[in-house]
């Protein structure tokens, strides 16, 4: 009976095989079902992939010296960025592999549009290391190839090790996502009554008829693609995070760093999917798919995380002071507590660690203002983790010389609400061409609500003796 309560509030209302269609494949099938609101937010989206592309042109045009890196702080905004965009798609692999793995249901409803997440972000965060290296045009030399110049990668690099954590990541992503989209890219195509839109469906579905055979070649390949994609959801952003650990850096060489990234990008993914998912069920009228249970569990997880996190800052502080390091000390006091940058660090301590103690309270977790402002909170608080790490730690480092400021510049700026933008345009483009919902496995956790029943399509369920 447990469990029965649980799965209740799964799915809400009196739910069929065809109303769960309905639901979901209206917002694909019937343009009807989508208001003005989705071509503003397209239009806005479609400006800032324009913003984007002229700052990625000029940046090519005029060099990267049109951004605000300097010496000593060589990392500003774009590897700030990196670093943020990368945590967000965490939360859609986490998600969708390692909850599958432990069969938590609950993920049903928003791997979805979580794994469009992760996809879309890790295409965001790829551009910034693209272009950092001033030549894009020639960053295949960071692969190792045969070549006479005798030119090989340096693979005792944690730099090298990003290129291949971050590839893989993004393909096997890729891949666990097509492939959870093939059953219902089928039931799109007989749904579907225009008939491009059945052709183009077809050819996605790949002749999937839904037979014994299928689902045993489709649960085994997703469950393997869930198992390489699990320990990638530790090791990127742990890979991410030796780019700094392995350093000298003042603020940068601690240990502590691989479980404290992680958990920061799962807080940021999880703070970025509930965004994304209440405008979402409330625009659409998918409540009864999104509920409450689903809001309360990501406010949990992103309490969790939160605390992780927070204690991730208390470390640092003890780090500093039983070092004995006197460039830490000074890191810590000079610069971050009392410092150019103070008020940055102090916002950091607020939207990372004060503002989701909230979630303790049972009702903030399923109110639509708290978890709408908790999460936005948290993503600038994300943001500003990164910039607190890199560009003020560079700018106080060993050498008196290294005490210069470091400011960003308009077109760091511009490519930054540019790949915001690019990211909300490829998501609105989502919604309204390809299932935001997993319309098989809601199906299936609705037979497992509704015990030994039998589903007619688009009649009501009936009892099996």
């Amino acid at each position: 009976m447990a469990d029965s309560r649980i799965n209740d509030l799964l799915i809400t209302g009196d739910q069929n095989y065809a109303t769960i269609d309905h639901s979901v494949g209206r917002l694909v099938l019937d343009s009807k079902a989508h208001s003005i609101a989705w071509f503003k937010w397209l239009i806005v989206g479609v400006m800032g992939s324009g913003l984007l592309m002229v700052s990625i042109a000029w940046l090519i045009f005029q060099g990267t010296g049109t951004w605000g890196n300097n010496i000593p702080a060589a990392w500003g905004f774009d590897i700030v960025n990196f670093v943020w965009w990368i945590g967000i798609g965490h939360a859609g692999t986490l998600i969708s592999a390692i909850l599958l793995l432990l069969r938590q249901q609950w993920r049903n409803s928003i791997n979805r549009f979580s794994e469009a997440m992760t996809i879309f972000a890790v295409m965001c965060a790829g551009l910034y290391p693209l272009l950092h290296t001033g030549r894009p045009w020639n960053d295949y030399w960071l692969f190792p190839y045969p070549n006479i110049l005798g030119m090989w990668p340096q693979f005792r690099s944690p730099l090298l090790w990003d290129v291949f954590a971050v590839s893989t990541y993004f393909s096997v992503s890729l891949v666990f996502w097509f492939v959870g989209l093939v059953p219902d890219f089928a039931t799109l195509r007989d749904k579907a009554t225009n008939r491009y839109a059945k052709l183009i469906f077809a050819l996605l579905a790949m002749g999937w008829r839904g037979s014994a055979k299928h689902w045993h070649r489709y649960e085994q390949m997703y469950y393997i693609l869930a198992g390489i994609s699990a320990p990638l959801v530790l090791s990127v952003h742990s890979i991410v995070s030796f780019d700094f650990a392995i350093s000298i850096v003042p603020g940068w060489n601690v240990t502590v760093f691989p479980p404290y990234f992680v958990a920061g990008a799962v807080f940021a993914g999880f703070a970025m999917v509930i965004i994304w998912g209440i405008p979402l069920r409330k625009y659409y009228k998918l409540e009864h798919l999104i509920t409450n249970r689903h809001m309360d569990w990501m406010a949990k997880i992103l309490l969790a995380t939160g605390l992780i996190v927070f204690y991730g800052y208390f470390l640092e502080v003890f780090y500093s002071w039983y070092s004995g390091n006197s460039y830490e000390f000074k890191l810590l006091m000079k610069t971050r507590f009392d410092g150019m940058y103070a008020k940055f660090y102090w916002a950091l301590i607020f939207c990372n660690g004060l503002c989701p103690q909230i979630f303790w309270w049972n009702k903030a977790r399923t109110s639509t203002f708290w978890l709408i402002f908790v999460s936005i909170m948290v993503s600038i608080g994300m943001w500003l983790e990164r910039f607190v790490i890199i560009p003020m730690s560079l700018t106080n480092n060993y050498l008196p010389s290294s005490d210069k400021p470091y400011y960003p510049s308009f077109w760091d700026l511009a490519m930054f609400a540019g790949t915001l933008g690019f990211f909300t345009m490829l998501m609105i483009l989502f919604i309204r061409f390809l299932p935001t919902i997993n319309i098989f496995e809601v199906k299936d956790l609705l037979f497992k609500m509704k015990g030994k029943k039998e589903f007619v399509e688009g009649q009501e369920p009936v009892e099996v003796a």
